[in-house]
C-alpha cells in the first residue's frame, strides 16, 4: 500500500503510541482524583500541555484540551460569538474554511448573527482588502484558516492578526492541518484562538485542543465538570492526551528536516505529472502551500473513477476533504477559486508525509498516468474536445 492521504489522518508514531500504553491499564487513574495514583497521570497531562503549547509559543495554561477539531471549531467561534454579542453579532470568515467552521457559521446565522464570507483568489488566498473593507464596528470576529485542508494554500496570519489586533476584534484560525507541518507562533501571528488535532500531526483520533489566549474571555463549551480550569467539562482523555503530546514533541524536533523532505517529494511529484499528464491543472498556490499537500484537476473525468482505479493499484488518496467523502457536489473549495463543476469534479489530493520515498511518487505517477489515458478513452467529452481541436 502507498498512503497518500495524510491531511484525512495519520498513522500513530510509534513513540506516540509507546506513550500512551501504561495509560490505559497500568497508570489508569483519572488525573483528576487527589490521591498519589491520579498524580502521575496528571504530570504525564501537564507535560504534553507543555509540549502543545512549546509548538506554537504559548504558556501551557493557554491550552484546552478537546475531543478533535472540530470541537475545537466549534467551541471558538460559537463561544467567541456569544462573549461578543454585546458589541456586536458581526462574524467575518472566508469561502473555503472547514465545514467545521462554515457550517458554525451557518448556524450562527439563525440565531440573528451576520457572516461576511471573503472571497479568495484563484490560488485560495484570501483577498486581505476584501477582508479589510468587511471590518465593521459591530464585527467581533475573524475567523480564517492557517492552511487549507484540500489545495494547501497557507495564509497570511500574520496580516489578518494584525487588522483583528488594530480593531479590537478576536482572531481564531483553523489550524488543523497546519499544525505540527509549518512553523507557528501565536504571538507573532497575533492568533487568539487556535484549533488543532492530533491525528493530523501522527498522535492518536479523538483528541485535540483549543489554544485560547490569556486574557481572551469566553465560556464553556461542555458544561458539568470543573475540568480544564472550569473551561471544559469531562474526563480527561489521558491517554489520547499523552499521546498527541509525544506526537508534538516529535514533531518539535523534526519539524525543519521533516519539511525540507515533504517539500522535495510534493515539488518532483507536482512537475511530473504537469509536464507528463496533458491537460492536468495544479489547485492552489504553487510555493505558498503544505508542505504535503498536492492536488491536480484532470479534465474530462471524474475524481471518484481515479480514486477507485488508483485504489485497485494499491494507493491510497481522496477527491477532497474526508469529512464530505460521500458527496456528490464538488468541492466548495474549487468553486471558491473558480473552477467550473466539470473542471472542479475531475479533482485529486495526494498528501504527503516525510515516511514517503520518490519511488513512491514514481508509482503512483505511472499508475496515474495510465489510469487517466484509460478514463478518458471512455469519455464522450474529451473524445468530442479531441475532435474539435483537430478541426
Amino acid at each position: 500500500m502507498i498512503y497518500l492521504d495524510n491531511a484525512a489522518t495519520t498513522c500513530v508514531a510509534k513513540e506516540a503510541f509507546e506513550a500512551m500504553k501504561p495509560f490505559f491499564c497500568e497508570q489508569y487513574s483519572n488525573p483528576s482524583a487527589v490521591y498519589c495514583f491520579a498524580g502521575d497521570s496528571m504530570k504525564a497531562v501537564d507535560k504534553a500541555r507543555k509540549s502543545l503549547a512549546d509548538l506554537i509559543g504559548a504558556q501551557p495554561n493557554e491550552i484546552y484540551f478537546t475531543a478533535g477539531g472540530s470541537e475545537s471549531d466549534n467551541w471558538a467561534v460559537k463561544a467567541a460569538a456569544e462573549a461578543g454579542k454585546a458589541k456586536g453579532k458581526h462574524i467575518i470568515t472566508s469561502t473555503i474554511e472547514h465545514h467545521a467552521v462554515l457550517h458554525t457559521c451557518q448556524y450562527l446565522e439563525k440565531q440573528g448573527y451576520e457572516v461576511t464570507y471573503v472571497n479568495v483568489d484563484e490560488n485560495g488566498m484570501i483577498k486581505l482588502e476584501e477582508l479589510k473593507a468587511a471590518i465593521r464596528p459591530d464585527t467581533i470576529l475573524i475567523t480564517i484558516m492557517a492552511a487549507n485542508n484540500e489545495i494547501g494554500t497557507i495564509q497570511p496570519l500574520e496580516e489578518i492578526g494584525t487588522l483583528a489586533r488594530e480593531n479590537g476584534i478576536l482572531f481564531h484560525t483553523d489550524a488543523v492541518q497546519a499544525y505540527g507541518h509549518i512553523p507557528l507562533n501565536v504571538e507573532e501571528l497575533k492568533i487568539d484562538l487556535l484549533s488543532a488535532s492530533g491525528h493530523k500531526f501522527h498522535g492518536p483520533k479523538g483528541v485535540g485542543f483549543l489554544y485560547i489566549r490569556k486574557g481572551v474571555r469566553i465560556g464553556s463549551y461542555i458544561h458539568g465538570g470543573a475540568q480544564e480550569r472550569a473551561r471544559r467539562a469531562g474526563t480527561l482523555n489521558t491517554p489520547g492526551i499523552v499521546g498527541m503530546g509525544a506526537a508534538a514533541e516529535l514533531v518539535m524536533d523534526k519539524l525543519k528536516e521533516n519539511m525540507q523532505k515533504e517539500i522535495e517529494l510534493r515539488d518532483y511529484f507536482i512537475q511530473r505529472v504537469l509536464e507528463e499528464i496533458p491537460y492536468s491543472r495544479l489547485n492552489g498556490d504553487a510555493k505558498r502551500r503544505l508542505p504535503g499537500n498536492v492536488n491536480f484537476c484532470f479534465r474530462f473525468i471524474e475524481g471518484e473513477s481515479l480514486l477507485i482505479l488508483l485504489d485497485q493499484q494499491g494507493i491510497c488518496a481522496s477527491s477532497g476533504s474526508a469529512c464530505t467523502s460521500g458527496s456528490l457536489d464538488p468541492s466548495h473549495v474549487l468553486l471558491a477559486i473558480g473552477l467550473p463543476h466539470e473542471i472542479a469534479h475531475g479533482s485529486l489530493r495526494f498528501t504527503l508525509s516525510a515516511e514517503n520515498t520518490k519511488e513512491e511518487i514514481d508509482f503512483t505517477v505511472d499508475a496515474l498516468k495510465k489510469i487517466v489515458e484509460r478514463l478518458r478513452s471512455m469519455s464522450p467529452l474529451y473524445e468530442d474536445f479531441i475532435k474539435q481541436k483537430s478541426k
